[in-house]
């Protein structure tokens, strides 16, 4: 499995950062962490729902949860932003054990990482806690469709959208002979190509299920739906999303994953997901736990 950008989550190519609040030096430990006040966290800049730049200030799922873990943590947050690289591997490189180019500082926590058991035997500069998420593929339909869990072959002729360049492309170009090729419109991000069924756009779109449900909750009013059944042969049986520290760090790593433990089991959780309009699922690496 190759764990790239394209491969998981929305985004781009080069390293940048919005760093929003200043000031600690590098990632740290617990102890150092409270003794500085602020948990720096590194966060996708254009992966809505999860973290976007809303004119301005950072938002999204994973911005609420940043600032959660930081209070519980008792000390201030500090969101830096920072545009995906090509390959998961550069990414912790450049957030959290190294820090990027043009003076990127490291963080002491990045969210929104694969929880997998062979990329963890891999990156043996980080160590990954606390899945906190259970994601997949799924379809978005416009309300003229009549069955929106009709295979997808049926869609041909139809505009259909997605991210350029993800598992979603790759599915519907690639897949069923060939047939839907021609009818692939491509979008920066899932999100957006969730939206172009909302506009008109398109008549079908893949993309994750939390991509999909907050575009239904900002644009309710379309009579866009959610498609119900799995979607046949889709090359991924979905993924956990979880957090990273760095090795030296995982004193910081067992707090977090004790305070993402009991935002799941009192319910805050669900209602941070549920305020951005995505029905949290727990993660499956959670539940083989418990």
């Amino acid at each position: 499995m190759s764990f790239t950008r394209r491969g998981f989550l929305a985004g781009a190519m080069g390293v940048g950062c919005t760093a929003l609040i200043g000031s600690p030096l590098g990632a740290a430990p617990l102890a150092r962490v409270k003794e500085l006040g602020v948990l720096r966290v590194g966060l996708y800049a254009d992966n809505r729902p999860w973290s976007w730049d809303r004119d301005g200030t950072p938002a999204g799922i994973d911005v609420d949860l940043a600032m959660a873990i930081a209070e519980q943590l008792g000390v201030k947050s500090e969101i830096a932003l920072f545009t995906a690289d090509e390959d998961l591997s550069d990414d912790l490189r450049n957030v959290i054990w190294r820090g990027g180019l043009l003076g990127f500082r490291r963080c002491d926590l990045m969210l929104h990482v694969p929880f997998d058991m062979q990329l963890a035997a891999r990156e043996d500069q980080v160590v990954f806690v606390a899945p906190y998420y259970r994601e997949e593929f799924t379809g978005l339909c416009s309300a003229q469709t009549r069955d929106c869990d009709q295979p997808p072959q049926r869609f041909v002729g139809s505009q259909i959208a997605a991210e350029l360049d993800s598992i979603p492309d790759f599915y519907l170009v690639g897949g069923f002979g060939g047939i839907l090729r021609g009818d692939v419109r491509h979008y920066p991000t899932g999100y957006a190509a969730a939206l172009a069924v909302h506009d008109g756009e398109a008549e079908m779109a893949v993309a994750t299920r939390a991509q999909i449900e907050a575009s239904l909750a900002e644009r309710a009013d379309s009579g866009a739906r959610l498609r119900k059944s799995p979607l046949p042969m889709i090359p991924s049986a979905g993924w956990d999303i979880g957090m990273a520290v760095r090795e030296d760090s995982r004193s910081l790593g067992f707090a977090v994953e004790e305070i993402v433990a009991a935002m799941a089991s009192d319910g805050r959780m669900a209602a941070l997901f549920a305020r951005h309009g995505v029905t949290w699922r727990p993660a499956a690496a959670t539940q083989a736990i418990g």
